[in-house]
């Protein structure tokens, strides 16, 4: 990709459930060490800070998830210049449908890009929806990359980035965590759970 030089500040923004699952689809684990994910995106430039955005589990309908959850984001609590912002989910149908994640990472976005914290804004999606909101950013003068694997990238937001990381398996090769651990034949994230993964996931 044609990177932004070095000295532009760089904002993070990781749309958590969107990454979970093009992790376990194109990887097939998703025991991401987020420090060092963060350092890759950064490539040399100067961090102002990353966002971390899912849902809050629901203590009442699944205890176990919520707790598992915790554990969880325990450990991206630790992780520096990393902020965690959690929305809340609604069932529709027997159907868990998160609530406020999409305008919390559109907000931050726009708010940061207007208060001039950062210079290039990585969004981890590839949700189509937040497509005008980096033309948005762009229009006042930030550049905007997007991070995605390319079967899960909406084409609009695709068309919309100044440049793009290509996620591919081995691109993720050495930011597995160390602390990883095997269930059923699968792999659970540092901190987290084992299977399912509610916590990475929500």
């Amino acid at each position: 990709m044609a990177m932004i030089p070095e000295e532009r500040r760089v904002a993070i923004f990781i749309d958590g459930s969107n990454l979970y699952h093009s992790l376990s689809e194109n990887c097939r684990r998703y025991d991401l060490d987020f420090s060092a994910f963060i350092r890759k995106l950064c490539d040399g430039r100067p961090l102002f800070r990353a966002y971390y955005y899912n849902i809050l589990q629901d203590s009442e309908r699944n205890s176990q998830a919520f707790q598992e959850q915790q554990q969880f984001l325990a450990t991206l609590y630790n992780t520096p210049y990393l902020e965690i912002r959690l929305g809340t989910s609604k069932v529709r149908r027997d159907t868990v449908v998160e609530k406020g994640v999409d305008i919390m990472i559109a907000t931050d976005l726009l708010q940061l890009a207007w208060n001039d914290l950062y210079d290039a804004a990585i969004l981890i999606s590839g949700d189509g929806d937040f497509a005008y909101a980096l033309q948005a950013i762009k229009n006042i003068g930030k550049y905007a990359e997007v991070g995605a694997f390319d079967r899960n990238l909406a084409p609009e937001l695709g068309q919309v980035a100044d440049s793009r990381w290509e996620f591919t398996p081995p691109f993720f090769s050495d930011l597995w965590s160390n602390r990883r651990r095997r269930r059923r034949g699968r792999v659970a994230p540092s901190g987290g759970p084992s299977q399912p993964n509610e916590a990475f996931n929500s």
